[in-house]
């Protein structure tokens, strides 16, 4: 939704392929089906990640590296607010853990 979902438009738009990383495989398959239809580039692809934690980060970053030839562009654009205090199973605030931990690890396990 919101900005993630105008920038992978757009993306897709210029023909790119277009993985959508997603928390949530409902909101996620109606997004990249909203794309394709609006765009007609049948290559917007879904894969979940949480990147408030870690080890989903490192599992997509593994998948991501494996399937793909290359990575051009990479846009964070996850993030919470107004959670309440919580602490994820590896031990970190989920709000922290979220909003920059988790595209930190995801951005430094991507690079080439």
């Amino acid at each position: 939704a919101g900005i993630g979902k105008c920038v992978a438009l757009e993306l897709a738009r210029r023909n790119a392929r277009t993985i959508l990383a997603c928390r949530s495989r409902d909101r996620g398959q109606a997004a990249v089906e909203e794309i394709r239809a609006a765009t007609g580039n049948p290559a917007v692809l879904l894969r979940l990640v949480d990147t408030g934690s870690l080890a989903s980060v490192r599992a997509f970053a593994r998948d991501v590296l494996r399937e793909e030839k290359r990575l051009d562009v990479l846009v964070n654009n996850a993030g919470v607010s107004g959670l309440p205090f919580t602490i994820t199973p590896e031990g970190l605030e989920q709000t922290f853990a979220t909003n920059y931990l988790g595209p930190f690890l995801l951005t430094n396990l991507l690079l080439g």
